[in-house]
């Protein structure tokens, strides 16, 4: 299975330039009796076996492979000039030119070192463009040091600065997609990327997105959070479709991260920052956004060191550990406003965060490892743990008017609680008084009364000020892959390779209460757990049939189990005070606790078989490759999709590429057969509401037009140019992709009563609690196109210039309003910014070095702001203006100390200090700034980092 190729002969998802034995098949030799032999060592002296080594001269192209003393010979060559090239997983070595003569033999030593040969380019190295310049389709690889001049652990935020068609933002208040936060690549969803490690497929994240903002609402994606950046040789983005080379999620394009396979050296940072603004979001007293106050900081330490492993393998280990404060930038909610104006003293100020999450004991490790055994096999592995634990908010629960634990109307009556009644079953046997609301102040006689007959109690008495859920979850993310590759002849390789992988988000939510279990309910609880796996097997090979021909093909197992376990019993019980009718509200408020008849394991197996041939020009001026796949799914069936890419230079340094194929994406089984009950802010009430989510096959979803859930389909086209002048490299590439049965969640339909017994009856007992449901469907589709430029110029041989841009527009081309709203419909067409560029500018001296990146983020619409305008129910809210555009600066100076090995860098990210335009709604829920901002909410963080680099490694 092959991620592209540069050059007619080698494959960038490969790890192991093995891969390169792809290349051409041997020519016919003449029998001159003139001989080429030499030894292969690396760097240490010690032998390489295994290597391939090729020699193209007049009579064509032949191999030899070095045995287990590093030896290689060949023999019978015609007299002329021969170009002798030598790979090897993890090494490199500069080609060799030799002049040989009838009947004399010529010996050629040589010295490999790791590291890649320069194939392909990144950004922010000399000389080097930012794409790769010989691929049919466009691919940006992008250097470890463009990821350490960032002043930002988590490489999701590092990929958001470097790559301007990739997406994601802080997600306030979102469930659990505060903890696995979705990302999005050409304005698609996150399970429209597909994401490998060294080539291999990465598992996906356990978390299901309830909230996604309208965009990725739905989505199951990868968490790229857990690898550490350090640990990154480099990073490729393939932007265009490969399902018909990797299957289902491929459809936006591919995210490959090549991890470091050097045998030694090493290096450690360690960095500290914190933003300009006052913004502690964790304390009882909260500070606005710029009142006094501590500044949420954020401190990482990393290291990376290379082992050997025996003579001829390499055991190259990265660690990182980090904690991150969390910040607010909230103003105080018109209702707390109100309830500090009647005299309520229990409001806290403000009585919601809207911010990012504190972030605790983030721990990840990475190890890649490899062997090369004398017969030139090559075993392979890499494997993952990664842990932290992420405390976000909820919204406030206002002591007035919260249904189901202060309110019985909506604020006009307190709801209070007959324990006579709750203890008998016999309606009021309490005969516990009413007490009104006037004025956001309740009748304080009534109250008093209440309060002082021990057979009634008000859950005001307790929480005076209402409360504020804190919701969060530990997550352990971690993963084994192992292969074994070879060479069987020396014009075909295999590789044989298993992985497992596991997500699992350990849920909690603290300061909030199970209503129904009375005055003396809990505050803390345990909701239970989500938990992905993802098991496969593949078995791959490659064919170079002559110089011009390369074939490739392969096979592929997978299963995907999904799994919920049931939380701790006062997460769902329902209590004495909702099933005598008294109407206080079950389950941990906020986020209820999975029940044990709702928990259990889904699974889902697929196979599938794939072919690749790619044709080549015999003097490299045009490249032809086609690939098709078939797939099965035990659940839905099967399918077949296909590629068609092509490469031509017109006239040097001008070339033209472009690509076609069609794509799927498989539904999870999370997606099929999750259930959810959280609580969200109903704009048209002006209110919380319960909120389920359940699958598309329950009777009260099929009444609304829910049924078993179909793959997505796709159709990618791609078309670009490409200039290669030597020192400034430019590529233009148009996209046009059309996803069609695409996969969501519907709107929110209201429970009848006849539903809310339907979802009894099928096990979802909290519907009894439940005003409003939502499930899966395939309800629409949408085209997306646009425009990728990017280009570099070399200025001196320390400094470049990189100057990208990315336009995306997505229109949704057919829906039903049954499920589709028109919310929902504008948050897909216009949630991210359609116009992204980037201008970076590095200077790489020996007395310092110097990064300046000026980024760009286009205009966009926030949903959840502009039905908060619009009361919920306004669809002409859905049209208002979008938030404008801002332009992001940031710097990073670095000072060698004592020598190369050791650098003090200082930066900000956002040095200016820019924020979004302010919410129109700041007196609603609260937030001052759009929630799905492209950049962020947060303004300027400065930052100082120390690092020390060893055995080449700086």
């Amino acid at each position: 299975m092959k991620f592209l190729k540069p050059a007619a002969r080698t494959c960038i998802v490969a790890v192991s330039a093995l891969l390169a034995m792809a290349a051409p098949a041997p020519g016919a030799a003449a029998a001159q009796g003139a001989s080429v032999s030499g030894t292969v060592t690396d760097a240490t002296g010690l032998p390489l076996p295994g290597v391939i080594v090729e020699a193209r001269g007049p009579g064509g192209a032949t191999f030899a492979v070095t045995d287990g003393r590093g030896l290689f010979t060949f023999s019978g060559l015609a007299a002329g000039t021969y170009e002798i090239t030598f790979a090897l997983s993890g090494f490199s070595a500069p080609a060799q030119v030799v002049e040989v003569d009838g009947g004399l033999a010529v010996t050629v030593d040589v010295e490999m070192t790791f590291g890649l040969q320069e194939q392909v380019v990144v950004v922010g190295t000399r000389a080097q463009p930012r794409s790769v310049i010989e691929s049919t389709v466009p691919v940006d690889v992008i250097a470890a040091d463009a990821f350490a001049s960032q002043g930002d652990a988590d490489l999701t935020n590092q990929l958001r600065t470097l790559v301007p068609s990739f997406s994601v933002t802080t997600q306030p208040i979102a469930d659990a997609a505060t903890i696995v936060r979705p990302i999005s690549l050409r304005n698609l969803a996150p399970d429209h990327t597909l994401v490998l490690v060294n080539g291999k497929r990465r598992h996906r994240a356990a978390v299901i997105t309830w909230l996604g903002n309208g965009l990725a609402d739905g989505s199951q994606g990868p968490d790229i959070s857990v690898i550490p950046s350090i640990a990154l040789r480099q990073a490729e983005v393939l932007r265009d479709g490969a399902s018909a080379q990797y299957g289902s999620d491929a459809i936006a394009g591919v995210l490959n991260f090549q991890m470091k396979d050097a045998p030694s050296g090493g290096s450690v940072e360690f960095q500290t920052g914190a933003y300009l603004d006052a913004n502690d979001g964790s304390g009882a007293s909260r500070g606005g956004v710029h009142a006094p106050g501590s500044h949420a900081g954020a401190y990482t330490f990393a290291g990376n060191v290379g082992l050997p492993l025996g003579e001829t393998g390499f055991a190259n280990l990265s660690l990182e550990y980090g904690n991150t404060g969390p910040t607010s930038r909230s103003a105080q909610r018109a209702d707390a406003l109100a309830l500090i104006a009647a005299g309520n003293t229990g409001i806290r100020d403000p009585a919601q965060i809207w911010g990012s999450p504190r972030v605790e004991d983030d721990l990840k490790l990475f190890g890649n490892l490899g062997y090369l055994f004398a017969s030139g096999v090559q075993w392979y592995g890499h494997a993952n743990y990664a842990g932290r634990k992420t405390t976000g908010g909820f919204f406030f629960r206002n002591p007035n008017t919260r249904s189901g634990v202060f309110s019985i109307d909506g604020g006009r009556t307190l709801l209070v609680g007959d324990r006579v009644w709750a203890a008998t079953g016999v309606p009021h046997a309490g005969n516990c008084p009413t007490v009104p609301v006037v004025g956001d102040v309740p009748d304080a006689a009534a109250l008093a009364a209440v309060e002082a007959d021990p057979d009634c109690f008000t859950l005001r008495t307790r929480f005076p000020g209402g409360f504020t859920p804190h919701f969060g979850g530990n997550l352990k993310d971690y993963s084994v892959v192992t292969g074994v590759r070879g060479l069987a002849t020396p014009r075909l390789t295999w590789d044989a390779s298993a992985s497992i992988g596991t997500s699992d988000v350990d849920q909690f939510i603290y300061d909030t209460v199970n209503a129904s279990l009375g005055y003396d309910t809990p505050t803390a609880f345990s909701p239970g757990a989500y938990r992905q796996q993802d098991i496969g097997f593949n078995f791959d090979i490659s064919y170079a049939a002559s110089d011009r021909v390369n074939i490739a093909a392969g096979t592929e197992w997978r299963q995907e189990a999904f799994t919920i376990r049931a939380g701790d019993r006062p997460s769902w019980e329902i209590g004495p005070y909702a099933t005598t009718g008294q109407g206080f509200s079950s389950g941990s408020n906020g986020f209820n606790g999975y029940r044990p008849e709702n928990s259990g394991t889904w699974k889902r197996s697929n196979v599938a078989v794939y072919g690749d041939l790619e044709l080549t020009a015999p003097d490299g001026r045009w490249t032809l490759g086609g690939a098709v796949r078939a797939e099965r799914y035990a659940d839905f069936g099967g399918t077949v999709n296909g590629k068609v890419s092509a490469r031509i230079v017109l006239a040097d340094p001008f070339a033209l590429r472009g690509a076609a194929s069609t794509g799927f994406r498989a539904p999870t089984p999370g997606q099929q057969n999750a259930f959810n009950v959280s609580t969200a802010f109903a704009p048209s009430l002006g209110d919380l509401v319960n909120e389920g989510t359940v699958p598309p096959t329950f009777r009260a979803a099929e009444l609304r037009g829910g049924e078993q859930l179909r793959p997505e389909t796709s159709r990618n086209y791609t078309f670009g140019a490409v200039v290669d002048a030597g020192r400034l490299t430019l590529t233009a590439d148009y996209f046009l992709i059309y996803v069609e049965d695409r996969l969501a969640l519907t709107r929110v339909f209201e429970l009848t009563p006849t539903e809310i017994d339907s979802l009894v009856a099928e096990g979802l007992q909290e519907a009894r609690n439940l005003q409003r449901f939502r499930f899966f469907a395939n309800d629409f589709s949408t085209r997306s196109q646009g425009i990728d430029l990017v280009s570099t110029l070399a200025l001196r041989d320390a400094s470049t210039i990189s100057v990208v841009y990315n336009h995306t527009a997505t229109a949704v081309t057919e829906w039903t309003l049954d499920t589709i709203d028109a919310f929902r419909r504008q948050a897909l067409e216009a949630g991210l910014p359609e116009n992204r560029w980037s201008i970076l500018f590095t200077e790489r001296g020996r007395s310092l070095t110097f990064m300046a990146r000026l980024n760009y983020f286009g205009a966009f619409w926030d949903r959840r702001d502009s039905q908060a305008a619009g009361g919920g129910r306004n669809l002409a809210a859905a049209m208002w203006p979008l938030s404008g555009g801002k332009p992001v600066l940031d710097l990073e100076v670095g000072f060698p100390l004592g020598g190369d090995a050791l650098t003090l860098s200082v930066g900000a990210r956002n040095v200016l200090n820019t924020y979004p335009d302010e919410t129109r709604v700041v007196g609603g829920p609260g937030n001052l700034y759009p929630q799905g901002a492209p950049f962020g909410f947060n303004g300027a963080y400065y930052y100082t980092r120390v690092s020390y680099g060893w055995g080449g490694v700086f």
